[in-house]
């Protein structure tokens, strides 16, 4: 079901080191406020959410905590199953469910009903084939409900994708030793532009990065660095194709690696 089987970024593993040693009520909260402000609402009741690809399974707890009606969670990865099943576990409630399937099964995802939210953060480019796997994710939203998504923009790189995509090989095919490396040259090379009096900002900035969306510095370096398979799309691009399925844009943020977009569903497409 999954394309590029034989080179895959374990992305389970980072997210089990990221909640064993760096998940606390504080970035819980953070998260919550953060998706809410974004969504431009006080809370979620009412909501009935799909989290898809959900990683960590921070987000589901933190949409959990503002007030979802009930939140479903599934990732293709199993240790980012068991991720979030242990978070679900040990801090959910029976509102929250969790599988494990793979957006680019089309059986799997005819299981599961329309939602008023649909969320997918910084996923579906990852699948292999993101515009699959943005068709699928359409299909789960309900009429006038939302989707949010944050998909990896071609539009912010200031080398070619093609440099990216490279690393990206690199680091998912090199040992243990290479992989270390490539995360040291990046800090260099992008946070610290070889200047060593940076060094201090950076600290800080990895101190404070929690506050942005409640996760780690370093583990979205390993993400981003390890992330495979891997598309890069523009925003407009993006933006073009949902409106052409019902979808009209609600509000986008640009300037980072990943472009966030937040869409209402205001028709039905043809498939449904």
């Amino acid at each position: 079901m999954q394309k590029n089987e034989e080179l895959r970024f374990l992305f389970g593993e980072n997210w089990d080191k990221f909640i064993r040693h760096h998940f606390s009520q504080e970035r819980l909260e953070i998260s919550k406020n953060r998706i809410l402000e974004f969504l431009e609402l006080d809370n979620l009741r009412n909501y009935n959410v799909l989290d898809v690809g959900s990683g960590s399974g921070l987000h589901s707890l933190a949409m959990l905590k503002a007030g979802a009606n009930s939140v479903t969670s599934f990732d293709y990865d199993e240790k980012s199953v068991a991720t979030t099943s242990f978070l679900a576990k040990e801090h959910g409630n029976q509102d929250w469910e969790v599988k494990q399937g793979s957006v680019l099964d089309k059986n799997f995802m005819s299981t599961l009903p329309s939602y008023e939210l649909v969320y997918s953060w910084g996923v579906l480019h990852h699948t292999g084939d993101v515009w699959t796997a943005l068709d699928n994710v359409i299909k789960k939203v309900g009429r006038g409900g939302l989707l949010f998504i944050a998909l990896y923009s071609k539009d912010a790189l200031v080398e070619e994708p093609e440099f990216w995509l490279n690393i990206k090989k690199k680091y998912n095919s090199g040992s243990v030793i290479t992989r270390r490396c490539l995360e040291f040259w990046y800090v260099i090379k992008f946070e610290l532009g070889y200047n060593p009096l940076k060094l201090l900002d950076f600290l800080r900035n990895c101190w404070s990065y929690k506050h942005q969306r409640g996760m780690s510095k370093l583990i979205d370096i390993r993400d981003w660095l390890g992330g495979w398979p891997m598309e890069f799309v523009g925003d407009m691009q993006t933006v073009a194709y949902l409106e052409k399925r019902g979808l009209e844009l609600v509000k986008i943020k640009t300037g980072e690696a990943n472009t966030e977009f937040l869409f209402r569903k205001v028709c039905l497409d043809a498939a449904e």
